[in-house]
């Protein structure tokens, strides 16, 4: 049987969830174990522990993080030790929660239940359809708290976070070559084994990153999709569209690290140090 002050605590852990997304479950597990909550569920569960003073918590002896369940933290434990005990049994990939590989056999069932209510685009994963809505709604809730840049994704901002800190933590097997993107290493390792699976439909040319053949295929059809909002000139690749702006705003972002001379282009700075090069050889 239940203590009064046991009673009094479950008493104040429902009235947390009397709001927001929590209204509707009555039972504390089943809020916990509801996919909507998962972003919700670690502000509100510090409530609770503040409540609970009596209830016991487990912590990671790598990096301190605090728990309220053990299953939770043998969960996050994977984190570290890279275990990824729940393996596909159609194409072997593995995954360190259970719900990460429900989600996943979505891919080989081709099920997509989520969609969108504005332009009918279809997903496997609910969390993926809520953030392509911030694809209409322009919300970006997740900010660089040393440059404020905004991203619709805490994923998308955990990557950008790794240009301030110049962390890398993926690295090449075969050239020990290191990245802040996963899929940069993908990229990367198509250099070791020569693959070029993206093919050009009009003359066959082939490509390692699905990309290039996109900026390719301008080239046959002429587009330019990007444009000066200064002088309107046009131009079929980001990039040269960045190099032509440097004409307006002067920047000079390529430094000789020789005589200090600047430019506004790495290619004339490569040219530039050619000219040093060949003063040592006299």
């Amino acid at each position: 049987m239940k203590t009064v002050e046991a009673l009094e605590v479950t008493t104040d852990l429902r009235s947390v969830h009397a709001s927001g997304p929590h209204k509707n479950y009555v039972d504390l597990q089943e809020c916990e174990s509801h996919s909507e909550c998962s972003e919700i569920d670690e502000n509100s569960f510090s409530e609770h522990d503040t409540i609970n003073t009596h209830k016991h918590t487990y912590s990671c002896d790598v990096c301190e993080k605090v728990f309220s369940e053990r299953g939770n933290l043998k969960q996050h434990q994977r984190v570290h030790t890279g275990e990824r005990p729940y393996q596909c049994n159609v194409c072997n990939k593995a995954f360190s929660q259970h719900s990460g590989l429900k989600c996943h056999l979505l891919v080989h069932t081709g099920q997509r239940p989520f969609s969108c209510h504005i332009c009918k685009k279809a997903f496997s994963v609910q969390s993926n359809l809520k953030q392509h809505l911030r694809v209409h709604s322009g919300e970006l809730p997740y900010l660089c708290d040393i440059c404020t840049k905004a991203f619709s994704t805490l994923y998308n901002l955990k990557q950008h976070q790794r240009v301030h800190t110049g962390e890398r933590p993926f690295s090449c097997d075969v050239c020990k070559k290191s990245f802040g993107q996963r899929g940069q290493l993908k990229k990367h390792q198509l250099v070791h084994t020569g693959e070029r699976p993206y093919s050009c439909d009009i003359c066959k040319k082939t490509f390692s990153v699905h990309g290039n053949l996109k900026q390719h295929q301008r080239v046959h059809t002429g587009e330019r999709p990007y444009s000066c909002d200064i002088c309107k000139n046009v131009f079929n690749h980001r990039n040269h569209l960045k190099q032509h702006v440097r004409v307006h705003t002067g920047e000079r972002p390529y430094s000789c690290d020789i005589c200090k001379e600047t430019f506004p282009r790495r290619d004339t700075l490569k040219q530039h140090q050619r000219i040093h090069a060949y003063a040592e050889h006299l």
